[in-house]
């Protein structure tokens, strides 16, 4: 299957897609088939910020006409946050999308995790990923969570995570683990992984871009269709 992913929000996040994908589907002895077509970062954070859901379907929608045209048979934003428009973007999308956030619940419940502590975008964790967690119990951060989103925001846009930063992320993780019962601590932006690759936080990880990758990795080898993903997608 051709994949077709919304690149550029941000940059790091889709060289991560890109560099994990095409590893998983390499280890399964397969060639990729895939295009990549490049969305406006800062057009993304306005309208999420601004909770303009239809303006930035729209926007998606000319990206994925593009990625049809380029012979995609599905599409995928790489962004958790990115997903706050997904109902709207599906409704008038030329392609299926393959969701990063449906198959979480089903890999949680697999996993026998009940609990899971979130950080991503401010709007993300407010809404524990946008209320589409049905069998997993969500918590955030006891914080101010504009801040703590305004600082992912600031790692997403140039790419890079310092010391700084990357302790704000553990500390806020780690309270959840330590005072809130989270099991686990999701990377439910697909930039965390600036903050937490090469580090030991002293508590588990999950980052969800891994089992968005695994999923579409199936499906670009066969050995899951769409039709597979009826009721998830």
């Amino acid at each position: 299957m051709h994949i077709g992913l919304i690149g550029g929000i941000g940059v790091a996040a889709t060289v991560v897609y890109y560099q994990r994908l095409t590893a998983r589907v390499t280890q399964l002895g397969h060639v990729l088939d895939l295009t990549i077509v490049h969305a406006d970062v800062q057009e993304l954070l306005h309208n999420n910020l601004d909770w303009k859901p239809e303006a930035q379907a729209k926007s998606y929608a000319r990206l994925i006409g593009r990625l049809k045209d380029a012979g995609a048979d599905c599409a995928v934003i790489t962004s958790l946050g990115g997903h706050f428009c997904y109902d709207e973007t599906q409704s008038i999308s030329p392609l299926p999308l393959v969701s990063g956030i449906a198959p979480l619940d089903a890999y949680f419940v697999e996993q026998g995790i009940n609990r899971v502590g979130l950080l991503g975008t401010a709007n993300l964790m407010r809404s524990r990923l946008f209320d589409q967690l049905k069998q997993t119990e969500a918590v955030v951060p006891n914080t101010d969570l504009d801040a703590l989103g305004k600082t992912y925001q600031d790692v997403a846009v140039s790419g890079a995570c310092n010391p700084e930063q990357r302790e704000v992320f553990f500390a806020a993780g780690r309270e959840m683990v330590e005072q809130q019962g989270a099991e686990v601590v999701i990377l439910a932006g697909t930039d965390l992984n600036l903050a937490f690759d090469g580090h030991d936080p002293g508590y588990r990880v999950i980052d969800a871009l891994d089992v968005h990758v695994a999923l579409l990795a199936d499906l670009a080898t066969g050995a899951r269709s769409l039709a597979d993903l009826e009721g998830t997608a």
